[in-house]
């Protein structure tokens, strides 16, 4: 059993990953989580780690599971070849990506970072600059502005702020 690479249609990796897993091959989608604005709210979003492919395991040998209907799959581009030669993956290379990933899911890509300068968009204080403390218990964002030269903490939604450059 050897690792391939698949390269599936645009936005379509998690269908493709589905469709290949119910016909019975084992197969892995790297994905990392980071925060996303849905709505006017924070999420956790499960995002592929390599947009547009996943790895596939797969059987050489007689007995080994045929790989004709691979490229039929919903979801599914083709399998990634050189020439006439679907590509290898080493299997230490996704044993490492798999370790990756348990330790990016433990600790999600946030939005924002302590210290990070950001604007209000929108309300009473939009256009105000100020900097990223914390998000709080009740999901609002605690930012430092700046009030008649003190620095003054205001809570708002995250989903009003915008990261400056």
């Amino acid at each position: 059993m050897q690792w391939y690479l698949v390269h599936t249609k645009p936005r379509q990796e998690k269908s493709a990953l589905e469709n290949l897993v119910r016909q019975g091959y084992e197969c892995y989608l790297p994905t990392l989580l980071t925060e996303k604005i849905l709505i006017r709210t924070v999420t956790l979003n499960a995002e592929p780690f390599f947009p547009r492919y996943l790895f596939i395991k797969l059987g050489s040998g007689h007995s080994s599971k045929s790989w004709a209907p691979i490229r039929s799959t919903t979801g599914v581009n083709r399998l990634v070849s050189f020439g006439s030669e679907p590509a290898r993956v080493d299997a230490r290379l996704v044993e490492l990506l798999r370790v990756n990933e348990a330790l990016h899911h433990r600790q999600p890509k946030r939005l924002f970072n302590a210290g990070d300068r950001v604007q209000v968009t929108s309300g009473p204080f939009n256009g105000v600059e100020g900097i990223y403390q914390m998000t709080n218990g009740e999901r609002r964002a605690m930012v430092l502005i700046e009030i008649m030269s003190k620095p003054v903490p205001l809570a708002v939604a995250p989903a009003i702020l915008r990261k400056m450059q």
